[in-house]
């Protein structure tokens, strides 16, 4: 009965990360203006999830988050959509390209996240240490993960997307990891590194009670 219990708050946590996600996704709270950009702040939740409930947990809030992107890139697309979005894929191949950038990728943000914790704790690292470092990894996990793939893997439409010559791709991924994703890793090991260790603490009480 205590694990049925137990399991149920597991569950319960997760659905309202999820909705969490959700709203960040589709509201303006989901990114958070910068002094040179304006930095996403979906990715949070996945991670804190990964840290408060495991890398389980992690790595489906990372689907649902990968869901809304894939979603919204099909919605309402932009320049770039075609690699997030199956629907605008004109072969199997581009589909699970397309499938893997925009969910698999951000799956991965929650494993990372969570196993690292996992491997920090062991290490008896401070959670005030800690926390901060997880938030920054996991967030550069979705930045290079994903950046890299449309790299790796689409790299031609990449640069016929941006009018560039296919030699000047590299240039400007490494442009977006440095420019948008370091002060967002910046961004999310402080969010984090805020919220986290509240959350943690209500997590282990409710373990405690359950």
């Amino acid at each position: 009965m205590k694990t049925q219990k137990k399991d149920t708050r597991w569950m319960v946590s997760v659905a309202l990360m999820a909705a969490i996600i959700i709203l960040l996704a589709n509201t303006p709270l989901g990114m958070i203006q910068l002094p040179v950009i304006k930095a996403t702040t979906v990715h949070i939740p996945v991670i804190i999830g990964a840290i408060v409930l495991g890398p389980a947990a992690g790595a489906i809030l990372g689907g649902v988050f990968g869901l809304c992107s894939m979603i919204s890139n099909t919605t309402a697309p932009t320049l770039l959509s075609f690699a997030f979005s199956p629907f605008l894929s004109s072969d199997l191949t581009g589909i699970f390209k397309a499938l893997w950038i925009s969910i698999g990728c951000r799956i991965l943000i929650g494993v990372v996240s969570g196993w690292l914790w996992i491997a920090l704790k062991k290490l008896k690292v401070n959670s005030l240490l800690a926390l901060p470092v997880v938030g920054f990894v996991g967030s550069l996990t979705n930045t290079i993960l994903v950046m890299g793939s449309i790299y790796k893997l689409l790299a031609n439409q990449y640069a016929a997307a941006k009018g560039v010559a296919a030699n000047a791709v590299w240039g400007l991924i490494m442009g977006t990891i440095t420019a948008s994703g370091i002060p967002e890793a910046i961004a999310a090991a402080v969010l984090v590194a805020a919220l986290g260790k509240a959350l943690l603490s209500f997590a282990q009480k409710q373990l405690a009670a359950a």
